[in-house]
């Protein structure tokens, strides 16, 4: 995810947003990504997408730098556009895959932009709908999905997805920052004091983790917990 510096709009008309895909479009050709779902909301866009010839800090400074020169040129500003660095979160395994991309094509829905998936123009629902549009890699989710109608019924049920743009959230924290609550927590700096202590204690630790802004990642990196026992743990706890 990239946002607005100060949460400032990114795009202010149609010819912004077409500008963006297309550098979305001429980033992809150069960087040889895949690109598996977008959505330019107002202050911030999501994607999902796989490195393959360059990493994702090389891929977000190349698209950052063609946007901000063209929005600078447009409106006749100096400066930075985007905040900080991106946000980013890896996504490990298929169901989680599913997701992010429901969450991120719901995105503009939940902002109460749209009544269901499909109205809002600026996301990939219709490469996955219709096959329309050149930049989404559509084939990976339907394939995972089984089918096209299958994966679109997915993509519009009703749930509680939440993603990394979490306004509590605080993504990519250090790990002594992590290390921090853990200790303040449970009384643990490493993984193995962490895995001597009772599971109601693990799961208390994990949470507050997770809450202060270790992604899930971090957190199974740092505790040794099973990677689909800390997603469970996120997902009930929130529910």
């Amino acid at each position: 995810m990239i946002r607005g510096i100060n949460r400032q709009n990114l795009f202010e008309d149609d010819e912004d947003r077409y500008r963006f895909i297309e550098i979305l479009k001429e980033c992809k050709d150069i960087s040889g990504y895949e690109l598996y779902a977008f959505c330019l909301m107002t202050n911030h866009v999501h994607m999902l997408l796989k490195e393959i010839g360059e990493p994702l800090e090389v891929i977000f400074k190349r698209i950052g730098n063609r946007y901000v020169y063209w929005y600078n040129e447009k409106y006749q500003r100096v400066g930075h556009l985007f905040q900080d660095r991106f946000r980013s979160e890896a996504v490990e395994d298929e169901a989680y895959f599913l997701t992010v991309l429901r969450y991120i094509i719901q995105n503009p829905m939940k902002a109460g932009m749209e009544r269901e998936p499909g109205s809002y123009r600026w996301t990939s629902f219709q490469a996955y709908a219709e096959g329309r549009g050149s930049i989404t890699d559509a084939d990976y989710a339907i394939g995972i999905a089984g089918s096209r109608e299958t994966l679109i019924d997915f993509l519009k049920e009703e749930n509680k997805d939440r993603a990394m743009d979490d306004e509590e959230v605080s993504w990519h924290i250090s790990d002594d920052e992590a290390r921090q609550i853990m200790a303040e927590t449970g009384g643990c700096t490493s993984v193995a004091d962490f895995q001597r202590m009772a599971l109601s204690a693990q799961r208390k630790v994990i949470i507050a983790m997770y809450r202060g802004g270790a992604s899930p990642m971090q957190i199974v990196r740092l505790t040794g917990k099973a990677k689909a026992s800390v997603y469970r743990i996120i997902k009930s706890n929130e529910e």
